[in-house]
């Protein structure tokens, strides 16, 4: 898992609360567990005319030009700032895959829904979550100032606006050292492998039968 220390990016709003993981990245793409190649298709249903599936060349599907994401002031962005219970819905994974896989690193909402939440760790995605007045405030500067960017420090837990202004934000421990660190669940075990090497070591010597392979 790629690291997350700082980002600086564009920041893309998605003034829509209650999105659902369907509409991150619709059923018909759940097919493949390759974590991989989602980004084509993230909000298909919105950011596309036609109806979407599997195998199609989406360069050659009709864009809608209504769609934030289809904007050419927002095409770069890597940061996602979304309202109310972002990521409801089903708990697919694929959800934070898409958003990975099309650029986003981050999603800046008032809240989300807990099991999209916990997954965005999983898979290098920090949600940070800030109070409803900053996010009207954000969306508001997004709309007015094209190009709007901003700083994301991790370790610092702060946003870090154009004009300065700083906006602290809390993030689990825990959490904030797997980010920092590109430590998957995986990852985390591996960081106590001498302590569960010793563990082993101990249960053979306690309990040898356990480990025997038989005649």
């Amino acid at each position: 898992m790629e690291k997350f220390t700082v980002l600086e990016g564009i920041v893309a709003p998605l003034d829509r609360a209650n999105v659902d993981t369907d509409a991150i990245i619709p059923k018909q793409f759940l097919k493949s567990i390759k974590r991989t190649g989602f980004g084509p298709n993230l909000f298909d249903e919105w950011r596309y005319l036609d109806h979407g599936e599997p195998g199609m060349d989406n360069s050659t599907r009709p864009l809608n030009p209504e769609f934030v994401l289809n904007q050419p002031r927002y095409r770069n962005a890597r940061i996602l700032l979304a309202r109310d219970n972002f990521g409801c819905g089903s708990s697919r994974e694929h959800a934070p895959w898409a958003l990975l896989d099309y650029g986003f690193r981050c999603v800046i909402a008032p809240s989300f829904a807990e099991i999209f939440f916990n997954n965005c760790f999983k898979n290098g995605i920090l949600p940070v979550v800030v109070s409803n007045r900053i996010v009207e405030d954000l969306f508001s500067r997004v709309d007015n100032e094209p190009g709007f960017a901003m700083r994301v420090d991790l370790a610092g837990q702060v946003l870090a606006l154009p004009d300065h202004t700083r906006i602290e934000f809390e993030v689990d421990p825990y959490r904030k050292h797997a980010l920092i660190n590109g430590l998957d669940d995986i990852g985390l075990t591996l960081e106590k492998s001498e302590l569960i090497v010793r563990y082993e070591q101990h249960r053979k010597a306690v309990a040898p039968w356990l480990f025997s392979q038989g005649d």
